[in-house]
Parts: C-alpha cells; sequence; structure tokens
C-alpha cells in the first residue's frame, strides 16, 4: 500500500464519520492524490495550513495581509559605499516560513547548475568547473529578489498542486510588498525554483556549444571558446521571458592573458581567491608580529574584540577555495595563538 492509498483509507473512514458525502470524499481525495503522490503535504484550506504549522487562521491571515508589520528592516553598508536593505521576518513568521521551507520547498528539484542555496553545494562548486578555459564570461542579474514578484512564487505552489487560495496564501506568506523580501528563509530556495527553467534553457544551448555554465544565485559564469555577443543575447531573453534582467555594467569578458575572475575568485590556472586579499592577511600578521596584538588594534583604529576570529575568517575562506595554499595554512596556524591573548581594557 502506497502513501496515498494509506492516506485514502484513513481519510474516507474519518471523513464518512463526520458525515462527508461521497462526492466531497471523492473531490478531496482528487485534489489530494497528485500532491501525495509527488510527496508534498496536503492542505485543502486556512485552517487546515495552521493546523500543519500551529498558527491558527486569523493569525495566518494578518500575516498574509499585513505582511510590512511582520518584518524588520536593518541596513547594511556595502563595500561600494551604497546601501542594502535586509528584511528579517518578525520569529513567528520565521516558523511558518521555515516550515513551507522544509515541508514544500526543498522538495522542489533545483537545476544541478545552480550552486547557491542549496546543501552539499558551494561557490567552490561554481567556479572549479571553468579553471583554464580560453575565455571566461560573468553576466549579473540585475535587482534579483525585487524582481521575483508574487506571482511568480504562487506559480511554484500551482504547480505543485495546491489551490488558487492555498497558494496564494503560501506565496503572501513568503512575499514583502511583492516580491521576495532579502532576509527571509524562504527567498533563496524560491529563486532557485523560479529559474529552473531558465537554468535548463541555457545550458542545453550551452551543452550544443560546447560551453560551462554555472549559476551562483544572480552570478551566472560561462567559460570556453564561444561567441560572449550571441550568448549575452540569448541570456538577456530569456531572463525578460520571466521578468528579470541583466545589469550590463557588470558584465566581463575575459581571455585566459587576463585575470578571470567569477565571483571573487581567481579561475586562471586554479581556484584562489585574489593576491591582493591574501596579501592583506599576511600584512595584519606582520604588524601584530611587529607592535603586538593590541598596539596594532590602535594603530588601526579597531576596537573589535573578534578582530582575530575575523582574521581567522578570511583565512578559513583562503583555504576552503585552495587548502593547499601552504603560506596561509601557516599564518591560521599562527594566529590561533592570538586567539586568547588578552587586550588592555578589556
Amino acid at each position: 500500500m502506497n502513501d496515498f492509498e494509506k492516506y485514502q483509507k484513513a481519510f474516507s473512514e474519518k471523513a464518512i464519520g463526520n458525515g462527508f458525502s461521497t462526492d466531497e470524499i471523492n473531490r478531496c481525495l482528487k485534489y489530494s492524490k497528485p500532491i501525495i503522490n509527488n510527496g508534498f503535504p496536503i492542505i485543502y484550506n486556512t485552517s487546515h495550513l495552521g493546523a500543519c504549522i500551529g498558527y491558527n487562521k486569523s493569525y495566518l491571515k494578518r500575516a498574509s495581509a499585513y505582511t510590512k508589520s511582520f518584518y524588520k528592516t536593518h541596513v547594511i553598508l556595502k563595500k561600494n559605499g551604497k546601501q542594502r536593505y535586509l528584511s528579517e521576518p518578525l520569529p513567528s513568521l520565521k516558523e511558518i516560513q521555515y516550515w513551507i521551507l522544509e515541508n514544500i520547498l526543498t522538495k522542489v528539484k533545483i537545476s544541478k547548475y545552480s550552486k547557491a542555496y542549496s546543501a552539499n553545494r558551494s561557490i567552490k562548486d561554481h567556479v572549479r568547473y571553468h579553471k583554464g578555459q580560453k575565455i571566461v564570461l560573468t553576466l549579473d542579474i540585475e535587482g534579483f529578489f525585487d524582481n521575483i514578484t508574487l506571482p511568480k512564487v504562487q506559480d511554484i505552489f500551482l504547480k505543485i498542486g495546491y489551490s488558487k487560495l492555498i497558494s496564494n496564501l503560501l506565496a503572501k506568506l513568503c512575499c514583502l510588498e511583492e516580491c521576495l523580501p532579502q532576509g527571509a528563509p524562504t527567498s533563496p530556495r524560491i529563486s532557485n525554483i523560479v529559474l529552473n527553467n531558465f537554468d535548463e534553457v541555457i545550458s542545453e544551448y550551452c551543452r550544443k556549444n560546447d560551453i560551462k555554465y554555472t549559476r551562483y544565485a544572480d552570478d551566472l559564469a560561462f567559460s570556453g571558446d564561444f561567441s560572449s555577443d550571441d550568448l549575452i543575447h540569448l541570456v538577456s531573453t530569456e531572463l525578460n521571458h520571466i521578468g528579470l534582467f541583466l545589469n550590463e555594467s557588470k558584465t566581463m569578458v575575459m581571455s585566459g592573458n587576463q585575470r578571470q575572475i567569477i565571483s571573487g575568485i581567481v579561475v586562471n590556472s586554479k581556484a584562489q581567491v585574489p593576491r591582493e586579499k591574501r596579501d592583506e592577511l599576511r600584512q595584519a600578521l606582520y604588524y601584530i608580529r611587529k607592535h603586538g596584538l593590541e598596539d596594532h588594534l590602535e594603530r588601526i583604529n579597531c576596537t573589535k574584540a573578534n578582530y582575530v576570529r575575523h582574521l581567522l575568517g578570511i583565512a578559513n575562506y583562503i583555504l576552503f577555495i585552495n587548502p593547499k595554499d601552504i603560506k596561509t595554512l601557516a599564518i591560521k596556524e599562527e594566529l590561533k595563538k592570538y586567539l586568547n591573548e588578552p587586550l588592555l581594557g578589556s
């Protein structure tokens, strides 16, 4: 007996006991069958969703109707000096979103070409395919989350088989002001699902033309020997079909005699964090050795108690990309000695 057959037997017995007619039972089972067979939880209405998650119907309606009241916004300064807004859901809404993520969204398959926001995939997988290539092309999707709108999110749930009412409710619980919020746990997975068909169209073209392709969130990378103009046109056209656009100012075409960088990682001969970042780490250790940790912190006007851990984080990232970086391995071991060094005034 498969999952649906078990559900059918249990549901029918309970429904008959509650006075459901044969027609009502059959309608419910017809609706639930494809959802259950595909491994998703059945949701009949708002009250049923509330019972699944642990929140009552009125709360779900408020959270979906007045979503702005269920978020707090943080302003983060980017490296270029511009501001980025991170919208974090309040604990109750975050709990609801985690339920949607774990019980529904993680069960929707994503393209193998997508290397971000998924277990067992990382930025290292994004760049390692592109080492030692004649041409590297990188493209950036503009306003990625902002341009993934509520109708696109609703469509994900409709395709699973949920009713229009439930699909709309689930989409609203995942959106803020009609688009994906940066800061919601559901947003990364949804973005990957929305780009599933795009990834398949682009990867099919790349397979036919012997081009390597990977995508890390809104960063697209291509490598091989190919016409970049034709590929850029195709990518732009396919993105436009789903309401997304290229940030043309970030388009980079890099030949083999240039430094080829993908998502901040050099890929010419081996994947490696750029020399500037590695030199920054070595220089920090040089001044710590020369002046001592406390004097160094005063010289650079740094009050961070976790400064050494910050440097260790940089070292760990460099080693994650290139575990054979002997110099960084040595720096990491030396930095560990400063972890518990007491600072005056601390």
